[in-house]
């Protein structure tokens, strides 16, 4: 009998450790990457609760040490897909129905399995499987994803108390449903909180789901799936499909019974999906919810009062850190003349003191690119620079992938603020700068704002508050994430929610109330206590 209404305290956020040297998370984080360098895993698919082995399978291999397999995985084709579906639609009856605390229960205890038992082996998979250091590893798959959790079991417990006013006469209350059918994730490699927020916040709100997690982030992504085993999620609420983005998307988003797509990814693929649903509208059972986080082109824009040490500091930071592959990266900065001088010195001074290469030497700032695919597009723009008449390559541009994929931080000065690599999204350790006149700050501000088809995150650098406010007015749609005198990267769960519009994605704040509504159907309730026996009105006599 459900006799109290239960609250979830406020969280804060997730401490996180430095791994400094001496440290005992140092070390104990040392001696899980050796232990888990050395042991293959085989990774089935998880349907329904079972595993799932098909013999078609890939490879999770460490970036920065390509010949090192750190797992074989079991590649869903469609019947195993099919068969995902059938699960999601057969489990979730009973999960919507289970008592909202319930649900919020396993979430909360899969964010504390992560804080204790398993911080240092989900931190470790991440460093080994996607090439991040051990404090960009922290950061994503410690901090983040427990934020992620325990916030939005606060989050969902918020909703749940918003209720519409009554009157003596009437009772009025809103009911928060699931919806209806199931929906699909949909995870990058990048971050590892990402892919499991992507069905967290979905399952958290009582739907069930299919996972297809990046060929690249398999290893990570599968050890998030166990902690939600064993935090209690029943079978075939989250479905584990490692698979091809072809054939999951021919089965999956021609499905009738599809409900949301939650999406992180790139722009063209956002695309492809939202037209194969207009395609396929008429046979489908509802108009799917599309929740998508797409690319970006992040800018950093400079007044000629800007700290110029801050100013730097945030372009290495903002663009080098984890290569660059992060959706918020700095990848182009607007500089202007009167200070470019200092700043391109600051900038030759601090990456020549960056170090690049294996995870598990903590002194590497910078690591590999995730794969030959996005190393030998990196390198593909560097060249570019490297032969155009209007670029010039000033730092770095060293690319090498005989052990690893690695790309050195890269700075090009653009001579035109269209240049390609102004415009178009590297996602690698790339920044463009374009030194602008001081007289020409105000167009430029209209060209940073306009000329760029994203809007996810943007910084500015000023110490006059007058030319803070102006910037901030002019850039006002060019960026979801707005950062005065920061890095446009960083986010914070339950600080600044995430994400942007245009070429960017749906903006629907991840890490924030925002988000858990789209995954939410409100029944609108309204009881009579003592209803009308009569058809006549007053004016009617």
């Amino acid at each position: 009998m459900h006799n109290a209404f239960f609250e979830i305290r406020k969280p804060v956020n997730e401490p996180i450790f430095t791994y400094a040297k001496g440290t005992p998370q140092r070390e104990e984080l040392t001696r899980k990457l050796a232990e888990m360098k050395k042991d293959t895993l085989e990774i089935p698919c998880i349907i329904g609760g079972k595993e799932i082995k098909t013999g078609n399978m890939g490879q999770c291999v460490e970036p920065h040490n390509k010949s090192n397999i750190l797992a074989n995985y079991h590649i869903a084709g469609p019947g195993e897909i099919k068969m995902a579906i059938d699960a999601a639609l057969c489990a979730k009856r009973e999960w919507e129905n289970m008592p909202w605390e319930h649900r919020v229960a396993i979430f909360l205890k899969a964010a504390q399995l992560i804080s204790t038992k398993y911080r240092m082996t989900l931190n470790a998979a991440t460093m080994l499987g996607q090439s991040k250091n051990a404090y960009q590893a922290e950061i994503d798959s410690a901090c983040e994803l427990i934020d992620f959790l325990r916030f939005n079991a606060y989050f969902l417990s918020e909703i749940y108390k918003e209720q519409p006013l009554s009157v003596p006469e009437h009772w009025n209350r809103v009911e928060y449903r699931a919806l209806e059918g199931f929906v699909a994730a949909v995870t990058p490699f990048n971050f590892t909180a990402i892919a499991g927020n992507l069905n967290a916040s979905p399952a958290i709100c009582g739907n069930t789901l299919v996972w297809k997690p990046s060929s690249t982030s398999v290893y990570s992504n599968y050890f998030v799936m166990r902690i939600f085993q064993e935090a209690g999620l029943p079978a075939g609420v989250i479905n584990f499909v490692p698979s091809k983005g072809v054939e999951f998307g021919e089965i999956v988003f021609r499905h009738p019974e599809l409900a949301g797509i939650h999406f992180t990814g790139s722009t063209q693929v956002f695309k492809t999906m939202w037209k194969t649903l207009g395609e396929n509208i008429e046979n489908s059972k509802y108009y799917p919810r599309l929740v998508g986080e797409t690319g970006g082109k992040d800018f950093v824009f400079a007044h000629k009062s800007a700290d110029v040490t801050a100013l730097a500091t945030a372009l290495i930071c903002g663009s080098f850190e984890y290569q660059g592959q992060k959706c918020s990266a700095a990848s182009r900065a607007y500089i202007p003349r009167s200070i470019w001088p200092e700043v391109e010195a600051k900038l030759k001074d601090s990456v020549a003191k960056i170090k690049v290469g294996d995870v598990s030497d903590f002194t590497n700032l910078v690591n590999a690119v995730i794969d030959a695919n996005a190393f030998n597009s990196i390198k593909s723009y560097i060249e570019h620079a490297k032969a155009s008449s209007d670029a010039e390559v000033i730092i770095g541009g060293g690319c090498n992938d005989s052990k690893g994929y690695f790309v050195e931080p890269t700075v090009i000065v653009a001579k035109k603020h269209d240049y390609k690599t102004m415009l178009e999204e590297i996602f690698g350790p790339v920044l463009t700068v374009f030194v602008y006149d001081d007289k020409d700050y105000e167009e430029t501000l209209a060209i940073c704002a306009g000329s760029c088809s994203y809007a996810l995150t943007g910084a500015i650098f000023s110490q006059d508050r007058n030319e803070i406010s102006r910037m901030e007015r002019a850039l006002v749609d060019a960026a979801g994430n707005f950062y005065i005198n920061d890095k446009p990267t960083g986010a914070v769960v339950g600080q600044q929610p995430f994400g942007g519009a245009r070429g960017s994605g749906t903006n629907d704040k991840a890490g924030s109330k925002l988000n858990l509504y789209r995954w939410i159907s409100a029944r609108s309730m309204k009881e009579t206590f003592n209803p009308p026996v009569s058809f006549e009105y007053p004016f009617m006599k």
